[in-house]
């Protein structure tokens, strides 16, 4: 777990960022609804970012005035009635301990507060900012938003500037700190030992939501770990389908099945794709298929290193595919890449599965990506995506998932084994 010093010193680097004379308030968002009382609810990622607190119906108040700091955390009041339906709440103590946060109130007094700190007669003087996370449907109250909070302000505020702390936050949380890459390191053994059980149970016959039974069921008995996304189990002419939602087709003998799945560790996620032999077995078409994208993977992650941008990884990975595939006549040109390659070859990751990040920004040490090249031929029925997690360094890039066997002969060899054992 990461400790209450480092969100302490992620809020230091975060003020660094802010002009002076600002606030900043940051929301944890409630819960939403999905059906009659049916409730769902995900912390902000950045208000757990900045704070540790996973917690609905919380905010943090940062001041930053000639110099000085203040910050100030809110929580919801203990309430013996609510826990017996929902669970514990923090005590204020509890919210310390886990924030580093001194000053820690109960949430009736947030808009007091907030409508003190803003008064003409306001110990603090007059801000010329508020930062604000400013993402569509982060719900603060019922029926209001953070964007309606903004316009509000703005109204009674005229000579205060909102504007969105999205990107002075987004340009810490592209750079993981050693404890949120151990992390993540953690979420992909987790997501390796959920695809050596589907190895050891995958055979004609079976049913894609069987598959990604296993999947989920082995991540969430790894100490009660989440998936990190709706796992993707495809087989066949589904794989075409990048984001395919039923897994409800059988898996049918000679045909591949492409798996897109993840753990979750502490909200720190993993994203690994692996492409399978049904069977145990690659044709010599779906090997031809395969070691295009497994080459393309592996030169994409040997091209990575500090200075790049996304764009020009994109660029690598589309050339090196419609080189290959019209070489082995796979394509008429090679500007036909585009009917069987269409989507991006990396995303960054973190927090978030498609984690925050400003595209144009060249790449640094510590960014972690996702490498994912794939092709899809529906005529064939063959769709593969291999896709590793890769960490930028100081000279290149390491593959923080190189232990996920995806070599065609590596994974013949362990379903033959399982045969003869």
């Amino acid at each position: 777990m990461i400790k209450s010093e480092e969100f302490s010193l992620r809020r230091k680097l975060f003020i660094e960022k802010m002009a002076n004379n600002s606030l900043a308030l940051v929301f944890s968002g409630l819960g939403r609804k999905v059906s009659n009382d049916n409730f769902f609810y995900e912390v902000n990622r950045n208000f757990y970012y900045l704070t540790g607190i996973d917690q609905e119906n919380s905010s943090l108040m940062i001041l930053k005035t000639s110099g000085e700091v203040n910050l100030f955390l809110f929580i919801d009041e203990k309430d013996p009635n609510k826990e017996k339906w929902t669970g514990l709440r923090l005590s204020l103590d509890e919210a310390r301990q886990k924030s580093d946060i001194h000053n820690v109130l109960f949430h009736n007094s947030f808009g007091p507060k907030l409508e003190n700190i803003l008064s003409s007669e306001s110990e603090f003087g007059a801000f010329e900012h508020l930062y604000l996370d400013l993402e569509e449907e982060l719900k603060i109250r019922p029926s209001y938003s953070t964007i309606d909070l903004k316009k509000e302000l703005e109204s009674k505020h005229p000579d205060m500037k909102v504007v969105d702390l999205h990107p002075l936050l987004t340009s810490l949380r592209m750079i993981k700190s050693p404890s949120e890459i151990y992390l993540m390191k953690q979420a992909i053994e987790i997501t390796d030992l959920a695809f050596k059980n589907v190895i050891l149970n995958l055979r004609p016959g079976l049913y894609e939501y069987n598959i990604r039974n296993i999947i989920n069921q082995t991540i969430n008995d790894n100490n009660n770990r989440r998936v990190a996304f709706e796992t993707i189990v495809a087989g066949g002419k589904n794989a075409i389908i990048l984001h395919y939602p039923h897994a409800k087709d059988m898996l049918e003998d000679g045909e591949l099945v492409l798996l897109d799945f993840g753990a979750a560790n502490a909200y720190y996620n993993a994203d690994i794709s692996r492409t399978l032999p049904i069977n145990g077995k690659f044709s010599n078409k779906q090997k031809l298929i395969y070691n295009i994208v497994l080459g393309c993977n592996e030169a994409v992650i040997n091209f990575i290193r500090p200075g790049l941008t996304l764009a020009e990884i994109q660029k690598f990975s589309v050339d090196y595919l419609a080189a290959e595939c019209h070489l082995k006549g796979l394509i008429n040109s090679r500007d036909d890449i585009l009917q069987v390659y269409y989507h991006g070859v990396s995303h960054h990751l973190g927090l978030d599965v498609h984690d925050v990040c400003d595209r144009t920004l060249p790449l640094e040490p510590g960014m972690v990506l996702t490498v994912e090249p794939g092709l899809y031929f529906k005529d064939l029925k063959i769709g593969i995506r291999i896709e590793d997690n890769v960490l930028v360094t100081e000279s290149g890039a390491e593959n923080l998932s190189k232990n996920i066997i995806k070599k065609v002969e590596d994974i013949e060899t362990l379903f033959l084994s399982k045969e003869t054992n």
